[in-house]
């Protein structure tokens, strides 16, 4: 980690950084040492390689059809829920979500399968032009269920995400900016995110996350329920030492000095 930014980076390049248990298990892991780490101000995601991640080990095709994978022998990965009701692999996406600091996916490659689950995820996506997407699992008989289906609600209306995965069709970074599922496009999606991470970790940490509590909640509220709820989100922050911190900083034209967030 550095200066607040803490940087998780799916390393199994020689197999375009394919979901198998080593990335699983290195994903659930990082999101619990992130969680519990009150110095992190924001995550960049990334893969190593040549693509932030092809997707599904085909090893486990082989699985399937050999018999030794089915919905009984994978029955404790879908037993195992969250407070959220996400199960194991579910979480490898949707645990961004829940993180109380703001994450960003650098995208570049191939984001396919689970592996544009994972880049659902997070907050902000920035996307290689080139890069190449898709909801391929229905190719294979299946549905994308590492929570992509609760994340696309947010983003996408539902005809565009009909199509896009019931077709299961590939598209370019470009498509998806267009289409709103990228947030920006960058022909070095890591080093812009990296950028992007640095600014938010040097804004009130106390503020920032209760920015992204306010706005994960905004859909699931009423109109009534979100005016209140940004309202108290502003009265806790007001005059708080790292409110005041900032207010200070940008007054003498300095770079401020938070504390831990306390809120």
């Amino acid at each position: 980690m550095h200066a607040g930014v803490a940087e998780v980076r799916l390393n199994r390049p020689e197999k375009r950084n394919a979901v198998g248990r080593e990335i699983i298990d290195g994903l659930l892991g990082a999101l619990e040492r992130i969680a519990a780490d009150p110095a992190v101000r924001c995550v960049v995601l990334s893969g190593e390689g040549k693509a932030f991640c092809a997707g599904l080990d085909t090893g486990s095709f082989g699985d399937m059809l050999s018999g030794d994978l089915t919905a009984d022998s994978a029955a404790s990965a879908y037993a195992e829920l969250d407070a959220a009701g996400a199960n194991r692999v579910q979480r490898l996406g949707w645990g961004w979500q829940q993180l109380p600091v703001p994450v960003i996916a650098a995208v570049h490659g191939a984001a396919m399968g689970g592996g544009l689950n994972i880049a659902l995820g997070a907050d902000i996506r920035v996307v290689a032009p080139d890069a190449k997407l898709g909801f391929v699992e229905i190719s294979y008989g299946l549905l994308p269920d590492m929570s992509a289906t609760q994340s696309l609600r947010h983003i996408l209306p539902l005809d565009r995400i009909k199509e896009l995965v019931l077709t299961g069709r590939r598209f370019t970074g470009a498509e998806a900016l267009a289409y709103g599922l990228a947030t920006l496009l960058s022909e070095t999606p890591r080093e812009t995110a990296l950028e992007m991470a640095a600014t938010i970790a040097g804004r009130n940490p106390d503020a920032v996350r209760a920015a992204k509590r306010l706005l994960n909640a905004a859909p699931f509220n009423s109109t009534r329920d979100g005016l209140v709820a940004e309202s108290d989100c502003s009265r806790t922050l007001m005059g708080t030492p790292n409110q005041l911190e900032a207010v200070m900083a940008s007054l003498e034209g300095r770079d401020p000095k938070f504390v831990e967030p306390g809120l």
